[in-house]
């Protein structure tokens, strides 16, 4: 892949990581039931609707569920009533997120953590790249989402369908700056393998070394 095409794709997938599109105005004006309840963080009402028999994996005109709701909206009561009730915590909505993702982006650790908790697989294959919760954190520098995430067993070498791993995601999409250091620093040291290229065999140190990424790179190649 020439440079200017690498600089393309990273502009692109920029763009395209907050595809994620949360509940507009007049979506939330108009919820009703469970996906009022999941915005608003009643529980009473989440419990309630449950126990009358309310579909808790009811979708909204982007396939949304209450449970994607409640990460939206940071309303952690809310997941875990869903949770409690029955809700899938692995469901996706139209933009192919579940609720760890859309936690990873927005860096909410503590619903990751929650996520986590009520069985949101880490594993789970997420966005039009093939991705998952944790390619998305370390996209964006979320060190400490990063951290949760591996702590709850994400597999750190998985590879997208752009040929790339957290850790290469974290050099090239990053900035370089302290978040994304941290970022790659916590990767390497739960052991995520550097030696794994991109689909050119671009390694993340060689990747490092070309933006200009000194103290990335040598995080990278104490590893070795």
């Amino acid at each position: 892949m020439t440079r200017i095409a690498l600089a393309l794709l990273v502009t692109v997938m920029a763009t395209a990581l907050h595809a994620q599109t949360e509940p507009s105005q007049s979506e939330i004006a108009a919820y009703d039931g469970l996906h009022r309840a999941a915005h608003i963080d009643d529980v009473a009402e989440i419990t309630r609707l449950a126990a009358r028999g309310a579909d808790l994996n009811a979708r909204d005109r982007n396939d949304r569920t209450p449970a994607h709701v409640a990460a939206f909206a940071s309303n952690d009561a809310a997941l875990r009533a869903l949770a409690a009730a029955g809700a899938d915590m692995n469901a996706l909505d139209d933009e192919l997120y579940d609720v760890l993702t859309i936690a990873a982006v927005a860096n909410d650790p503590d619903m990751v953590s929650l996520a986590l908790m009520l069985g949101n697989r880490p594993d789970l294959v997420t966005s039009v790249y093939d991705g998952t919760a944790l390619i998305a954190a370390a996209h964006l520098g979320h060190d400490e989402v990063v951290r949760r995430l591996i702590g709850g067993g994400a597999p750190l070498d998985y590879i997208n369908n752009l040929d790339w791993t957290a850790l290469i995601e974290a050099v090239v999409l990053g900035d370089g700056g302290p978040d994304h250091r941290a970022t790659v620093r916590a990767l390497v040291e739960a052991g995520a393998d550097i030696s794994i290229g991109d689909r050119d065999g671009v390694t993340p140190l060689s990747h490092a070394q070309a933006r200009g990424y000194l103290e990335i790179a040598e995080i990278i190649a104490a590893a070795r």
